[in-house]
């Protein structure tokens, strides 16, 4: 075994299972020591492994770019609080200032290293996505660590690494930096009613362009990671300069609360009023160490949230339940779904708070135990609080007051119930202009507007009482109500497409099988057959006539189509391999090659490689007259 494997093995039991157990074990009032302590246990062995895989020759490329994907967030990390130990005392501008060019350059120096210790075999196995996170656009369920500190790196990496055109990611991100930072500045200058409506345009517009141009241009994509909460950030800039609570931009600040990196991904969204004040204060040593207590626990649960409890939820249950059809299937998914939801975001959301707490910025809490909530109103002052308070106050509550002030509507309720719809309805269009989300929005402003119908008849009927068990009974009832609203949230109520002519897709690779599917509308055979190649060597076959009723719901003929190849073991060697599945009839490719890292089992080692079998003997496929 390779060195870099004992330490990943290290390095990962520490960061995902020892902190979050020490989280919950020790008191707050000692984390100003525990911290300390550990960042010097987070510190050494992580440096002591960079220094061992930059003198020792790397054996296993596969073990050697996981191991730094993971030492990049776990080292980078352990700096970040090295700079905010130090420059702790001073205020969130000097935080910022000082932080930002460090992350910046130890994830280039990071990415330069994951390419010099892989050499030229990371284009082959997808070593793009897995060193430079920020090419896909992702949302909270796809989150790493990484995703916090990603304008610096992409800015610092340019500077060291001198990409060019090919990171088009990083340009856009300077474009929007500029174009956010000039609209706030330009309607400061010439505000007007007239100016109002073209300002919040163009500030909209970088956002629509993201949201509407895979549907214009097919595979094309405009934007980058967060560019929908930076959107939300400018907004409440321009709603404040024409309410007149901001009269002055300072460039400094505006740039640190539209970009600032902890929460830029995926919030928590924060107010430029709230945000000025903590901007420019300068904490005291007291005040520090309230800070880092607060942040450490929250980062600790984080980590507990997103990457043991949500990991396991998603592994063992919510993808497992995909491919479970039928009623069974939907209502095991309702709940699973629900849960990884809000261990997923509410984890990140932890980092994110934990985070800014340390540069001494008090990001708004996104998370209240949503799932005690009595009612459905009390339910979105518990759930996703920053976005939904963002739109109550910049949406709902101003189109009541434009109703009311132009007296647009003769009924006392007329306004409340319109401004829900509309305020649900954006808030669906904002996850996407795919129909299920803005079902999903609908499907709340109607609850919401029911439980106000109800209250009201309540109060004259009495008829739902107030004591413990209705209390208890109200939250049962509220929770079902809000896991249905996930599931249509999930699209996974929404009908599937028509299958297309051809589809070959491979679900799971493990070090001991492979499985997946393949659908060919018009075959000259029974059924098709896979081949399995490791390192280019023909290794396993399999059949695809595996019955899955998920497909034949969805219309993949009578669904006999998915495929299971055990793996031989002599790959389990304790050395990464790559494995390509390819279909005996034409010699396509299933899905993308995938590097796999196998454990180390001596017993099942034979001396070589089984050699393939002959194409197996075709019958004709029996056509109906």
């Amino acid at each position: 075994m390779s060195p870099f494997a004992n330490w990943t093995f290290f390095g990962l039991l520490l960061l995902y299972a020892v902190l979050p157990i020490l989280a919950l074990a020790i008191p707050q009032a000692r984390w100003s020591r525990v911290a300390a302590m550990l960042g010097v246990v987070v510190i050494v062995p992580f440096v002591l492994t960079v220094i061992i895989g930059l003198i020792y020759p790397v054996p296993d490329v596969g073990i050697a770019t996981q191991f730094m994907h993971h030492l990049q967030a776990s080292w980078s990390f352990s700096i970040f609080l090295l700079a905010i130990a130090v420059f702790g005392n001073s205020s969130a501008k000097c935080c910022f200032i000082v932080t930002l060019p460090i992350l910046g350059f130890v994830f280039a120096y990071h990415d330069n290293t994951v390419l010099r210790l892989a050499g030229t075999y990371l284009p082959s196995i997808g070593g793009d996505a897995l060193t430079r996170p920020w090419v896909s656009t992702t949302t909270a369920t796809g989150f790493s660590p990484i995703s916090l500190f990603l304008p610096p790196e992409l800015i610092a990496s340019a500077l060291i690494l001198r990409q060019s055109t090919e990171f088009s990611p990083l340009y856009l991100f300077l474009l929007c930096v500029a174009w956010q930072m000039w609209v706030p500045f330009a309607f400061l200058r010439w505000k007007s009613g007239r100016t109002f409506i073209p300002v919040l345009l163009l500030t909209l517009a970088p956002l629509m362009l993201n949201r509407l141009m895979p549907f214009m241009w097919h595979d094309s994509v405009f934007g980058f990671i967060g560019i929908s909460y930076v959107t939300f950030r400018a907004l409440d800039v321009i709603f404040s300069i024409r309410d007149g609570v901001v009269k002055s931009l300072a460039p400094g600040q505006l740039f640190a609360f539209l970009f600032f990196f902890p929460t830029v991904s995926s919030g928590p969204i924060d107010r430029y009023r709230r945000f000025g004040q903590d901007w420019v204060k300068t904490r005291t040593r007291a005040e520090f160490l309230d800070d880092l207590d607060f942040a450490v626990q929250r980062i600790m649960r984080g980590f507990l949230y997103k990457f043991i409890i949500a990991a396991q939820i998603d592994t063992h249950l919510r993808v497992p339940l995909l491919k479970v059809a039928g009623f069974k299937g939907y209502a095991g998914y309702m709940y699973v779904y629900l849960f990884y939801l809000f261990f997923d975001f509410a984890g990140y959301s932890a980092f994110a708070v934990g985070v800014s707490r340390l540069m001494g910025i008090k990001s708004p809490e996104n998370f209240s135990l949503p799932f005690l909530a009595r009612n459905i109103r009390d339910f979105w002052t518990r759930w996703h609080i920053s976005l939904s308070f963002w739109f109550r106050d910049h949406i709902h509550m101003r189109f009541q007051l434009a109703a009311a002030k132009g007296k647009w509507f003769k009924g006392k309720y007329t306004a409340s119930y319109l401004g829900l719809f509309l305020t649900f309805g954006l808030m669906g269009v904002w996850h996407g202009f795919t129909f299920y989300y803005i079902a999903y929005g609908m499907y709340h402003a109607v609850l919401l507007c029911g439980y106000d119908v109800f209250i009201r008849w309540n109060k004259t009927a009495k008829v739902w009482g107030d004591g413990p068990w209705w209390r208890a009974l109200n939250i049962g009832i509220t929770f079902h109500v809000i896991a249905l609203g996930m599931l249509l949230f999930s699209g996974r109520l929404a009908p599937a497409p028509p299958p297309p002519p051809y589809e070959a897709v491979l679900e799971e690779v493990d070090t001991h099988f492979v499985s997946g599917y393949v659908w060919q509308k018009d075959m000259s055979v029974d059924f098709l057959t896979v081949d399995i190649y490791v390192d280019h060597v023909w290794a396993a076959r399999g059949r695809c006539t595996i019955p899955r009723p998920d497909l034949r719901e969805r219309g993949y003929g009578d669904g006999n189509i998915g495929f299971r190849a055990d793996l031989p073991g002599y790959l389990r060697n304790g050395r990464s391999h790559i494995i390509e599945v390819r279909i005996v009839e034409g010699n396509r490719l299933v899905g993308k090659p995938k590097m796999i890292a196998f454990p180390n089992e001596p017993c099942t080692r034979v001396p070589q490689p089984p050699t393939p079998p002959r194409a197996e003997p075709r019958k004709p496929a029996k056509v109906k007259p």
